[in-house]
């Protein structure tokens, strides 16, 4: 259970508070599953282990990293891996724009959104939404940056792991192992549906996907995205302006 920080608490107090709370969520069982086979994948295509540590601090991003290992453990260039990273970190703007307003206020220095930002991930930021509207607008950097910080502790750590149980892992429980973290945001994403257009752009999301692919539509996670977020706002406004 959650438990809210005293808000006459120091900075350091509510940093530990978010990297206990980090501990304790499903979360962290979720990161360590998937960077155990994040390490077995690192070991199976060459990359060494603190290599790996130190693509989780600088990437921070399990389908961005499987992207890189896989795209340059196959041969290919630099620039090829960097514009196909940054492709799959689009996803993470409308992420970024919806958790900075929680985060702000007129007295927040941007120097000081530099690193939530860089923290932002599908586990930070689904925990984020659920517990920073619960604490003082103050206190919420501070917690924010704590929460990463374990989740990003965790990562590294168990990345550790599952490269040095590589040689005993079978291809299809890591392969299992990376599946998690889709499959945790979607439940997450779920359970924080509450409003209609919320749900819409969700189903519609689950179906085009899959359509697009089947398709072999260039960029389909972006144009499920989009289309589907666009019809979902579109109807949403509709039925506001009906009423």
């Amino acid at each position: 259970m959650f438990k809210i920080p005293d808000p006459q608490a120091t900075g350091a107090a509510v940093f530990f508070a978010g990297v206990k709370s980090a501990c304790t969520s499903v979360f962290f069982l979720v990161l360590f599953g998937t960077y155990i086979g994040m390490g077995a994948l690192a070991h199976d295509f060459g990359f060494s282990s603190w290599w790996l540590a130190l693509s989780s601090v600088l990437v921070w991003a399990a389908p961005a990293q499987v992207i890189i290992i896989s795209s340059l453990g196959t041969g290919a260039s630099l620039i090829e891996a960097a514009v196909a990273v940054s492709l799959s970190a689009i996803r993470l703007m409308p992420m970024v724009v919806t958790l900075l307003p929680l985060l702000r206020d007129e007295k927040t220095r941007t120097r000081d959104l530099l690193l939530p930002v860089h923290f932002t991930s599908v586990s930070m930021w689904v925990e984020s939404l659920r517990m920073l509207p619960l604490l003082p607008r103050g206190q919420r950097i501070a917690f924010c940056n704590g929460l990463s910080t374990g989740y990003m502790g965790t990562a590294v750590v168990s990345g550790f792991a599952g490269f040095y149980l590589a040689a005993g892992l079978p291809d299809l429980y890591a392969g299992t192992l990376l599946f998690i973290t889709p499959m945790s945001f979607l439940i997450s994403t779920v359970r924080n549906a509450r409003l209609m257009v919320d749900r819409l752009a969700l189903v519609l999301g689950l179906v085009l996907g899959p359509v697009l692919a089947a398709n072999h539509v260039g960029l389909d996670i972006m144009w499920t995205g989009i289309v589907g977020g666009t019809v979902a706002y579109g109807v949403h406004r509709l039925r506001e302006a009906m009423r």
